[in-house]
C-alpha cells in the first residue's frame, strides 16, 4: 500500500504536464482503491489472475509506452511479452542487501521513494512539481457518521495496526502515549488489532475512541484528514495521511524509513521516532517476531518525545 501511494505524483505530474497523454494504471484488485477517485487516471486496470490475460488486456490497448513502476518478474514479462517501449524503475536491491546484511547504510540512496519514481519519467521532461502525495476519499463523509460528538473537534488519530509484529509498538507503550496526550484521541485499525484496541481503551477510559474493525479503509482516511495530529507506524494508513499536510509522528521499529526512503513526504511538520540499534533494519517489510528475541527497537522507544510533539 505504501509503495503504491508514493506512485500518485508520477501519474499527477504525468497529466499536468503533458496535458494531452492518456494515463493508465494496474494494479493489484486489493489496491485498487489508492486510484479508484483519483482525477490525473484516464482508466484503472487491475491484474488478472492469469498473467496471460493481463497481458492480453493490455496489448488490446495499444498503449504508446509502459512506465515500470514496481520492477519484478511479473512487470519484466510484460513489458517483453507486449514489446512496448518502456522505462523502470531502479531498485537498490544491492545497497538494501548490504543494509540488512552487514548494517551497511551509507550505500543506501537518500531520495525519497517518489523522488526515484520520478526519474522514470525524467526523459519525457517531466519534473516534480513539490507536492503532497494524492489520495481522494470517495464520498462526503460526517464526522458524526463515525465519532461521538466529544471527538468531532480536535482529536488524535492513532493508527494503531501493521501487517507485521515488528512495525507495532507494544500495548504498553500505545498506552503510556495515550495517557500523556491532552485530547481526545481515536484508534484506528482493522480487526486484526480489535483486541489491542480493546485493552488500550480499558486502560485509558473514555478519551480514546475505538474505530478498528468498524470503520473500511476509506472511511478510515477520512478521519485521519480530518484529525489534528496523527501517530503512525510503518504501515499504510500512515504514509496515506501525508496527503492531507497533517503533522505526523512516525514510530519506527524492525524498518526504517531510510532504507525504504519513504520518510514523511512533503509536509509541514513531522517527527520520525526510532531506536538507534546496531540490529536495525532487520527486515524491509517486517517479521512476525524480533529474530533477537528482545525486541528492544520498539520496547525502548521514548514515548515522552512522541507525548511532547503531539502537545505542542
Amino acid at each position: 500500500m505504501g509503495d503504491i501511494i508514493y506512485t500518485t505524483p508520477v501519474v499527477r505530474c504525468l497529466k499536468e504536464q503533458l496535458p494531452n497523454c492518456e494515463i493508465h494504471f494496474i494494479t493489484k484488485p486489493g489496491f485498487k482503491y489508492i486510484y479508484q477517485n483519483n482525477p490525473y487516471l484516464t482508466k484503472l486496470h487491475t491484474l488478472k489472475p492469469k498473467l496471460s490475460d493481463t497481458i492480453k488486456d493490455i496489448k488490446a490497448e495499444n498503449f504508446d509506452l509502459i512506465i515500470d513502476l514496481h520492477n519484478n518478474l511479473r512487470t519484466t514479462i510484460i513489458k517483453l511479452a507486449t514489446g512496448l517501449p518502456s522505462s523502470t524503475y531502479k531498485k537498490d536491491r544491492i545497497s538494501k542487501w548490504l543494509a540488512l546484511k552487514f548494517k551497511w547504510n551509507r550505500f543506501i540512496s537518500k531520495e525519497h521513494l517518489v523522488d526515484r519514481y520520478l526519474e522514470t519519467v525524467k526523459f519525457l521532461g517531466v519534473k516534480n512539481d513539490n507536492k503532497p502525495i494524492d489520495y481522494y476519499v470517495s464520498k462526503a463523509y460526517d464526522l458524526s457518521d463515525f465519532l461521538p460528538e466529544t471527538h468531532q473537534q480536535r482529536f488524535v488519530a492513532f493508527v494503531i495496526g501493521a501487517t507485521h509484529f515488528t512495525k507495532r509498538l507494544p500495548n504498553d507503550k500505545i498506552i503510556e502515549i495515550c495517557k500523556g496526550i491532552n485530547l481526545p484521541i481515536v484508534l484506528l485499525g482493522g480487526n486484526d488489532v480489535k483486541e489491542n484496541a480493546t485493552i488500550i481503551k480499558q486502560a485509558i477510559g473514555d478519551k480514546v475512541y475505538d474505530t478498528c474493525g468498524i470503520t473500511n479503509l476509506d472511511q478510515s482516511v477520512f478521519l485521519v484528514s480530518k484529525a489534528y495530529k496523527v501517530i503512525g507506524f510503518d504501515t499504510g494508513l500512515t504514509h496515506i495521511s501525508e496527503a492531507f499536510d497533517r503533522p505526523l509522528a512516525s514510530i519506527w521499529g524492525g524498518t526504517t524509513p531510510d532504507l525504504l526512503g519513504v520518510h514523511p513526504y512533503k509536509i509541514s511538520e513531522s517527527l520520525i521516532v526510532g531506536e538507534d540499534l546496531s540490529c536495525r533494519p532487520c527486515s524491509k517489510f517486517g517479521l512476525e517476531k524480533c529474530p533477537l528475541g528482545h525486541f528492544k527497537c520498539m520496547k525502548n522507544i521514548n514515548t515522552d518525545i512522541v507525548v511532547n510533539f503531539i502537545n505542542s
